[in-house]
Order: structure tokens, then C-alpha cells, then sequence
């Protein structure tokens, strides 16, 4: 079965957003492009600089990816239809995932013990992407 990875897109601050989730999940970014390193792409000074592609490994099976708009490819229009789930091996863990995502952003649901057995939060972070976190704890 193939592997479904997250693709977000930013209105010029991807590089930030990405530096806070590695601070957040570890690892070492896979590729880190910038518009201008693109050979025959033809870009405005001002995109140069921006990251044209991010990838960053979560986990074991996991590649969050991300890039900065370009208004060439028409208008950027945020949304909150998505959001982001991360199941967390244990319990600090998620409580670490949390605090981690949600400082600077909004809390939605503050992580706990969630009526179906699971432990579980939801916030959106500084750079308005939301996240929901998972821990499956274990039925007695």
C-alpha cells in the first residue's frame, strides 16, 4: 500500500513553520529547496528565496511536506477543512506534542482523557495549521 503524506502550503513563512516542526518532531529535513535553486524556473526576485519544496520525516512512515505559495499558481486561500493527526507512542509523549504545537496558537481541545479511551487534544499552531493528538491507551 502506498504511503498518504501531508502537503502544506505558506504565504512566504514555510521556513519558519518547518524549523518549529522539526523542533517539535526531531529528525533532519529529506530536502530543502528554494525557488531560485530551481535550474529554468523562471521566478520574481522577491520568490528567490522562498522554499519551493520541504520535506521533513516523522516517525516511521510519515513525510510532512510544504512550500511556500507562489502567486503563480493562482490565489492562496486558507482553510480549516484539515487538520493534522499525530499518534504518539505514550502518553508524555502526546502531552510533549502538544504543549510543543500549541505554544503560540490556539487550544481547541485541551489534551485528556477523551470519552472513547483515547487520550487526546486538538489545537492549531502559530502558523494556523491544525493538529489533533492521539494516544491509544491501552483497554484494561
Amino acid at each position: 500500500m502506498a504511503a498518504v503524506n501531508a502537503y502544506l502550503n505558506f504565504d512566504g513563512n514555510c521556513d519558519k513553520a518547518f524549523d518549529f516542526y522539526k523542533s517539535v518532531f526531531g529528525g533532519e529535513f529529506l530536502t530543502r529547496m528554494r525557488f531560485g535553486e530551481a535550474p529554468g524556473m523562471d521566478v520574481p526576485p522577491e520568490q528567490k528565496n522562498k522554499l519551493m519544496h520541504v520535506a521533513l520525516p516523522i516517525g516511521k512512515n510519515t513525510v510532512l511536506m510544504g512550500s511556500d505559495w507562489s502567486a503563480q499558481f493562482g490565489p492562496m486561500v486558507r482553510g480549516n477543512s484539515f487538520s493534522l493527526s499525530v499518534t504518539a507512542d505514550s502518553q508524555p509523549e502526546a502531552d510533549k506534542v502538544f504543549k510543543a504545537l500549541s505554544d503560540g496558537g490556539k487550544v481547541t481541545m485541551p489534551i485528556g482523557v477523551a470519552f472513547w479511551g483515547a487520550y487526546f487534544g486538538m489545537c492549531t499552531d502559530k502558523f494556523g495549521i491544525n493538529w489533533m493528538v492521539n494516544h491509544e491507551m491501552k483497554k484494561a
